[in-house]
């Protein structure tokens, strides 16, 4: 301590012999537990641009003419510590020593590793990702708000202000991570990197970002940077019954090391047999490298890799009659095989990333980023295919015969209610020994395959089940460069210009014939047209007929999707005495493009080769203010319009067969505004915010069976069909509150609350495609109008409290109460042909009262979770041993987190039919939440 009180005294007398004319703040900043020094502390002055770092010996200083008078807010930030604001006076030409300024360990640093290893069964297994871990999205936040949305509520799939995450922006060292195929970011790309991830930037809503434009869920800029980690490792090792069992991390970051150079390490493995959810394997590794060489006081390089391979077990959404059958933990995609567990839909992921990162100090206050990235590799998701045929020709004529039977055990004609469907003709006992078999067994039969297969063999012929991946291959350019110039003391001058380019594989291929020799690569299903024989529609690529494919070859459909997007983006922040305030506005220009490398039969002249060239320019504006009242009452709002282009994936109408595309494509537009209050004290945080949200002309494309189909000029009624919804207008309307009051030094209490209404504000345009038909068929108005969007509950709300105890131990506890969850409705049977019989003339006996009762949106249930979180840390010599446990739904309640109406009866008179049955073939499917499960965490800091 002497040393360091010698050092404080000359770091004191500096300032005034060398800056007596100018105003200074100094101090040092030391661990409020062992009294070290504390260094690469970023200090910064409240409501200005101004900040600094804490040298080796926790010593910091800020010198300059731009220093505001007056009372000011000091804050204090560094991973690992619990963020502090310091009041301070300052004085015109007075320098202010605040001495030693204790920092205390962030106890919390470890809970919010929750948010991205808590991903609950539906985000693992949803093929579009249409559930996202925006827990993960959250975590750099200290919202209280947003924490809650992060901690407790993201388990139900509540989404803040209703957007999923392809309407925000994730970003690692300045490069955007979203997907361009769905403009969602795959957090399976940097899973279990934990450690690496703890310094995040993150930009409400549409508030200023200095890496991007962003979006309406808001910006995050994960910095992944060598010299950004302090000195020292970490291991850990955590078990759980959530998605994994067990995960196992280790990480040494080098700290500064001589020369100029830095270095971190990190590797991780999570694993599962199966998870909360029956026969979900779990299989993932994780390893991250980042290097950095300062080339001079101005110029340092950084060199960041991290590869996560992984693979997850998918489970089913199920009907209600299942799930009285086998519970919420049952799962139709697997079986035992050779005594065990083999799912036969695995999501495989492979996407290495690499990037370099070139930070420029071009002068003091202008800095320049210079980013380029490289990722690469495949995504795959594994099914049983069971269309396998055998090709005969009989007086001249080619026909197929063959096709094995649904092999999964829920299927609809395996269930009880199958047998029970027709009232006066009951087959009751058939329906006993249904029930009894899928109660007893009710899993994929892996040997049945096998021999099926076998027999197959034996007489000549080719498999009829195998396993098939449909796969992405990936390969993505990413240039960009972020420029950071301070104009003023108050004046802060962002802007970026970007350039991506992909180029993606797509296509089915055999992963395992299961004991076959070979699998016929034709549809058994094609039907032909009126223009086609069955068998020339049934190819899959007429330049190579009746190919017989075998394990790791591709079949069934093989093109490429090209993509290329330029923005530009500027931004100007101004930080005023009682106003802040920011205007920013992006261009960007995107082009999409699709090359079919397969003929196929039924689109013979319109799949093979490439497709007209999609091009679409887009811009953006929005701005903010931020009226300070006083230090503690602060008005915030926020205004946004902007264009974005489709993703890829609602671009093209079936892209899998043929160069269609969406008829009448636009851009979404957006328009977006909030009004927020915060009240900061030393005892009360809270924020109250009102906000509203419209997205218009968007599109969704969804594929499924139908059936009572009109206007097909043909009798079937039946059909394999995509379904393209255009024009759809949606609009998010809520509020949020967010509190947290530190009664004692220890005790804190804390509240949040959503009230969302999530609606469609329009009555979008339906057409259906299918090889069924010779063309797209137009249903006209879908009316969806009023409508809740699905997408986990609406309205939240929590009550909590935290306990932190001086020697190193806390607990906390809330309660959470959801509401206003609703299932997805069918947009075909909103349309006119719900009225509409098969011949195309209306239904005579249609009711419209009954009609009104059938199409109701189904609303889930409320439901209330209680968690508990709890850890303990000890201190031994210059290390930290610790370790954290979470509980969540410690009551065990049973809820739905999300589900859907199946579109199989697509007219009144099918609905109304099945849904006077009492198991209804075509019901609705849902997901469930977990019930009560744990994670423990034990870690050892050095």
């Amino acid at each position: 301590m002497g040393k360091k009180f010698l050092l404080v005294l000359l770091w004191i007398g500096f300032p005034y012999t060398s800056f007596s004319q100018s105003t200074s703040i100094t101090g040092s900043v030391v661990d409020s537990y062992s009294l070290e020094e504390i260094t690469s502390v970023k200090i910064l002055i409240e409501g200005t641009f101004l900040e600094t770092e804490s040298d080796a010996n926790g010593l910091f200083i800020f010198s300059s003419e731009d220093i505001p008078e007056g009372n000011q807010v000091l804050v204090f930030t560094k991973s690992g510590y619990a963020r502090q604001r310091m009041p301070v006076v300052i004085i015109k030409g007075e320098t202010k020593n605040l001495g030693e300024i204790l920092l205390t360990r962030d106890l919390s640093e470890e809970q919010r590793q929750i948010g991205t290893i808590s991903l609950s069964d539906n985000e693992l297994n949803e093929e579009e990702g249409s559930f996202d871990n925006l827990s993960g999205l959250l975590q750099a936040s200290r919202d209280v708000f947003l924490n809650a949305a992060a901690y407790d509520f993201s388990a139900t799939f509540f989404r803040p202000r209703g957007f999923d995450s392809e309407n925000g922006k994730l970003l690692i060292n300045g490069i955007e991570m979203n997907k361009i195929f769905n403009g969602r970011p795959q957090w399976s790309n940097w899973g279990g990197l934990n450690d690496v991830q703890r310094t995040q930037v993150f930009s409400m809503g549409i508030s200023p970002s200095e890496v991007s434009f962003g979006g309406l869920a808001g910006t995050t800029n994960i910095i992944m940077r060598a010299s950004e980690y302090g000195e020292g490792g970490r291991i850990s090792y955590a078990a759980s019954n959530r998605s994994y069992t067990g995960r196992v991390m280790a990480t040494y970051n080098s700290g500064e090391l001589p020369a100029g150079w830095a270095y971190s390490l990190s590797i991780s493995r999570r694993y599962a047999q199966e998870g909360y959810v029956e026969g979900t394997l779990y299989d993932a590794n994780s390893v991250f490298l980042a290097v950095e060489k300062e080339l001079s006081k101005n110029h340092s390089l950084n060199f960041t890799a991290f590869y996560t391979p992984n693979i997850r077990g998918k489970s089913s959404a199920n009907t209600q009659e299942v799930f009285d059958l086998k519970g919420r933990r049952y799962n139709s995609f697997w079986g035992y095989q050779d005594n065990e567990i083999r799912n036969s839909r695995l999501r495989e992921i492979k996407e290495p990333i690499f990037m370099l990162n070139h930070y420029w100090q071009i002068s003091e206050n202008v800095q320049l980023n210079n980013n380029a990235a490289y990722q690469f590799g495949s995504v795959g998701n594994s099914r049983i295919d069971f269309g396998g045929t055998n090709r005969v020709v009989f007086n001249d004529q080619e026909s197929f015969v063959g096709g094995g039977a649904n092999p999964d055990p829920a299927y609809y004609q395996k269930l009880p209610g199958y047998f029970l469907r027709f009232e006066d003709n009951a087959n009751y006992e058939a329906a006993y020994r249904a029930q009894q078999d899928f109660t007893d067994n009710g899993q994929i039969d892996w040997p049945s395959l096998y021999r099926a297969n076998l027999n197959e063999a034996a007489t000549g012929g080719n498999s009829i089940y195998v396993i098939a991946e449909d796969r992405n291959d990936d390969n993505l350019v990413t240039a960009n460069t972020i420029l950071t110039a301070r104009l003023k003391q108050n004046v802060e001058f962002n802007a970026k210009i970007s350039y991506t380019s992909l180029k993606s594989e797509n296509f089915a291929s055999v992963k395992d014939l299961l004991g076959g020799t070979g699998y016929l690569d034709i549809d058994f299903f094609a039907e032909g047209t009126t223009e086609m024989s069955q068998a020339d529609a049934a190819q899959s690529d007429l330049r190579n007929r009746n190919r017989i494919v075998t394990e790791g070859e591709r079949f069934k459909y093989n093109y490429e999707l090209f993509a290329d997007i330029a923005e530009a983006f500027a931004q100007v922040q101004y930080k005023l005495n009682k106003v802040d305030f920011f205007v920013a506005g992006n261009i960007s220009q995107t082009a999409y493009q699709r090359n079919g490398l397969f003929q196929n039969g039924t689109y013979a002249d319109n799949s093979f080769g490439k497709s007209e060239r999609l091009n679409f320019t887009n811009f953006g504006l929005k701005s903010g203010a931020t009226y300070k009242l006083s230090g503690r009452h602060l008005f915030t709002t926020n205004l946004a319009y902007y264009t974005k282009a489709p993703n890829l994936r609602n671009s093209f109408s079936n892209s899998r067969q043929n160069n269609e595309t969406v008829v009448g494509l636009e851009s979404e537009k957006f328009r977006f505004g909030d009004l927020s209050y915060r009240f900061r004290s030393p005892k009360l945080n809270l924020r109250f915010t009102g906000y509203y949200a419209e997205i218009l002309d968007a599109t969704e494309i969804s594929f499924y069976y139908a059936d009572g189909l009109s206007g097909l000029g043909r009798t079937g009624t039946t059909a394999f069909v995509q379904e393209v919804l255009t024009g759809i207008d949606k609009q998010h309307l809520g509020m949020e509150l967010g509190a947290e009051s530190q009664i004692t030094s220890t005790i804190k209490l804390k509240a949040a609350a959503a009230l969302g209404q999530y609606i469609y504000a329009n009555n979008p345009i339906l057409y259906l495609t299918s090889s069924s038909f010779d063309e797209a068929v137009n249903y006209g108005t879908s009316y969806l109008k009023n409508y809740h969007i699905p997408g986990g509950p609406q309205r939240a709300a929590q009550l909590g409290f935290e306990y932190r105890d001086p020697d190193y131990w806390w607990f906390g506890t809330t309660v959470n109460f959801f509401s206003h969850g609703f299932a997805d409705v069918s947009p075909l049977t909103r349309t006119a042909n719900f009225r509409t019989d098969a011949d195309g003339l209306p239904i005579l006996s249609y009711d419209e009262t009954l009609a009104k009762s059938l199409l109701k949106q189904e609303q889930f249930q409320d439901y209330v979770l209680v968690n508990a979180i709890g850890g303990k840390s000890w201190r031994i010599k210059d290390r930290y041993l610790g370790f954290f446990c979470s509980l969540n739904n410690i009551f065990d309640v049973l809820y739905k987190t999300g589900g859907y109406e199946q579109s199989r009866n697509a007219n009144f008179m099918s609905l109304k039919q099945d849904r006077e049955r009492d198991q209804p073939l075509f019901a609705s499917r849902y997901w469930y939440g977990n019930g009560t499960t744990y994670y423990i965490n034990f870690y050892l800091r050095f």
